[in-house]
């Protein structure tokens, strides 16, 4: 304090100052580094038992539930349970009536820590590709921790398609425009002064599968195809679902959906298509992402029925080694076609019935279609041997509707069935009802002569002859012809023999081809015989003479002989023709006569008559005719006409138009024509002129001139081509003109 004294003399203080005992600090604060949640324990000791307080940045602590003041002594301890981020600070302690604080800082720290509860089952992070990833991953950990972003040995920056951004509570791996080749496990790692920590995620790009490969067609029926291909390579990253199928016609552009339900399989039987037309077939494969492109059209093909069985099956020829069959073609055949037929055959005595009834097996077809014949299919069933029992008789397919079965041992009996193929496979087979014995049998010679040749045959000069007689006869029936009991000369006349007809051909029947044909057919000591009349016809020759017998009135009597040659035919008739003297033009008065004298009447009393006659036989008249030698004339009673003398008329006329020119418009890249008509004899020459010069070699135009019908063709004339244009006609009595003007527009 001041402390005064005060006398008469004056006044007189003094201050007083009594300071506390220096203070030492025996512990000061220490600088602490704590993790989070950690406890906080902050201690100093001083040489004086008093008070203080606790300061944090500036800040008075107080003491509360989660702050500790503790003093106990000179010792001063400041506690925190469980460290928080918040905590962290410039710490200090000041006692009181000391002007001096203890400092110290803390320093709270919290390893990194990736917080993934947001990911899917094993860290899996799906996008669709093409579409933007934005993947943010909360973060901890105090100092804020460095993240680094990498996929395998590649660092992912802060820029680019693929780019880590990064912020104080997360970080954001970004993919734009997300590609199947990004799919794969990314890594990310924290790293602070506290630690580290570090996990993969995977990311899965998914897309829509890739197309299947081009689809296999490995059966075709007549409207159906059964149609099979391989799932794609890749998935997209998701399960396929199913397919969707396209046909179209070949040459066709436009592909039709066949199926609107997913086709869970890898195989489809398209139906409902036009036989004998090409398809292509195609196939989209899906997930839950989408539909894949198309796969690659299949390999064309054209949906094909097999034929309907051969019909008419039955034994044409047997022999001691060889059986011939004989069938008729499928009923229905169909746009296939048919390329042929396979002969089967199998030997009785593999376990099925020998004795078959006709009328029970008759026409047998494997499988029966109708579920009625159940009890026949039974027999049947017993009847077919196993499928590998039968034998294969032609290995090349035959076109023919006729095979031999040949080295087959003597005494045995086969079974046959014909089946007929084409592009689409084998029909059903026909089988033949009953086995056959393998045995030849002498069948006696038997000539079956069509009814038209049991009367004689005729035929005309000039035409062909070409006579199939067929017949019967085994074994090797022997055929021998004559002509009119000497042997045929081949030169002239061709005959070939088969087993069951032979064949007489004359390529250019003549006259001397006449005549009778004898026929033998020999099997052994067994014969036949047949006789054939043929006879080649011509046109007859003329009358021989023919003689005006008598003339009277308006009548004449002729007469004649028949002629001499009647065309190896009898003669059928005459036709007689008149004509007058003075036009000598032949005119038909009879027809078909079958006399030979005639009378012909009502001719004209004054004129002069020849007469001709013709004969005639089956093939026609004769070429030429008999005329009379004398001629005929018509007398007349009275005066005799003296006919009058003409002069001869001149017809000669100049040229003379009779239809002008008329002036005329064409239009531009038109054909354009003018025409006149003219008359005039000698007949005119005509020349056309365009602006009085001569119109010459001018490929431009074309001139006509028909019946005194002149034409000028101007071919696609332009505005030049206008004019005046003229047509001239001239001949020896002089020459005419007109003309006309042309405009162009």
């Amino acid at each position: 304090a001041t402390y005064s004294v005060m006398t008469t003399g004056g006044q007189s203080e003094a201050k007083l100052s009594v300071d506390l005992r220096p203070l030492k600090i025996s512990l000061a604060l220490e600088d602490q580094t704590v993790r989070l949640g950690q406890e906080i324990h902050l201690k100093c000791e001083i040489s004086e038992n008093v008070e203080g307080k606790w300061y944090k940045n500036g800040q008075l602590v107080e003491a509360s539930d989660r702050v500790k003041l503790y003093h106990k002594g000179r010792i001063h301890r400041f506690v925190i349970a469980s460290a928080a981020v918040d905590d962290e600070g410039e710490y200090m302690f000041v006692p009181d009536a000391y002007n001096i604080n203890i400092p110290c800082k803390v320093h709270v720290v919290d390893p990194p820590k990736l917080h993934l509860d947001g990911l899917g089952e094993g860290n899996t992070v799906t996008v669709v590709a093409g579409s933007k990833l934005r993947l943010e991953i909360p973060i901890t950990g105090e100092p804020t921790p460095k993240v680094m972003w990498s996929k395998g040995d590649k660092w992912i920056t802060d820029s680019g398609r693929i780019r880590a951004e990064t912020y104080p509570d997360s970080s954001c791996l970004v993919i734009d425009a997300a590609e199947r080749e990004d799919s794969g496990p990314f890594r990310i790692t924290l790293k602070n002064e506290a630690g580290e920590d570090t996990a993969l995620i995977n990311i899965k790009v998914v897309d829509v599968p890739d197309p299947p490969q081009a689809p296999n067609v490995t059966e075709v029926g007549e409207d159906w195809c059964v149609m099979t291909w391989e799932p794609p390579a890749n998935d997209g990253g998701s399960p396929i679902l199913g397919y969707f199928i396209e046909r179209k016609k070949k040459q066709s552009s436009r592909w039709m959906r066949l199926n609107f339900e997913l086709c869970k399989e890898t195989t489809f039987e398209p139906k409902k298509m036009i036989e004998g037309v090409a398809y292509e077939v195609r196939v989209f494969a899906v997930n839950a992402i989408g539909i894949s492109k198309p796969s690659m059209p299949s390999k064309s093909f054209v949906p094909l029925a097999v034929t309907s069985p051969p019909t008419l099956l039955a034994v044409d020829g047997v022999t001691d080694t060889s059986v011939t069959m004989k069938w008729r073609p499928p009923d229905h055949i169909g746009a296939a076609g048919l390329d042929g037929y396979v002969v089967e055959y199998c030997f009785e005595g593999n376990g099925f019935s020998q004795g078959i009834s006709t009328d029970v097996s008759e026409e047998l077809v494997e499988p029966p279609f109708n579920p009625e014949e159940a009890e026949r299919s039974s027999l049947k069933e017993n009847l077919t041997p196993k499928t590998d029992e039968w034998i294969v008789a032609n290995p090349e397919l035959t076109d023919k509707t006729r095979f031999t079965i040949n080295g087959l041992p003597t005494g045995s009996k086969i079974l046959v069935r014909v089946k007929a193929v084409n592009a689409a496979g084998e029909s059903e087979p026909r089988y033949h009802p009953q086995p056959i014995l393998v045995k030849e049998v002498i069948e006696p010679p038997k000539i079956r002569l069509p009814r038209h040749l049991k009367q004689t045959y005729t035929r005309r000069v000039g035409e062909t002859v070409n006579l199939v007689i067929p017949f019967q006869g085994r074994p090797r029936a022997k055929v021998s012809w004559q002509k009119n009991g000497s042997p045929i000369d081949k030169n002239q006349i061709n005959i070939r023999n088969t087993e069951n007809d032979t064949i007489i051909f004359i390529r250019k029947a003549e006259r001397s081809h006449s005549g009778e044909y004898n026929m033998k057919v020999e099997v052994e000591n067994l014969e036949d015989k047949a006789t054939i009349d043929i006879q080649i016809v011509d046109r007859p020759g003329p009358p021989e003479v023919v003689t005006i017998e008598d003339v009277w009135g308006e009548n004449v009597n002729l007469s004649w002989k028949p002629p001499k040659d009647d065309g190896n035919a009898a003669i059928t008739g005459y036709t007689i023709q008149k004509a007058d003297k003075k036009s000598m033009e032949w005119f038909t008065v009879m027809e078909h006569y079958h006399r030979t004298s005639a009378t012909i009447n009502e001719l004209v009393v004054g004129n002069e008559y020849y007469f001709r006659i013709f004969a005639e036989n089956i093939c026609g008249l004769s070429e030429d005719a008999t005329m009379t030698k004398e001629s005929a004339l018509i007398a007349k009673d009275g005066k005799v006409y003296k006919y009058p003398v003409y002069e001869d008329f001149d017809f000669s006329e100049q040229p003379l138009f009779t239809q002008p020119l008329v002036n005329t418009f064409a239009v531009a890249g038109y054909n354009a024509t003018l025409n006149c008509s003219v008359r005039g004899n000698p007949k005119p020459k005509i020349t056309w002129l365009k602006n009085k010069v001569i119109i010459m070699n001018d490929p431009k135009y074309r001139m006509f001139s028909n019946q005194g019908v002149c034409t000028l063709e101007i071919r696609k004339p332009s505005p030049y081509d206008g004019g005046t244009y003229t047509c001239r006609a001239v001949n020896a009595l002089g020459e005419a003109e007109v003309d006309c003007k042309l405009e162009v527009k």
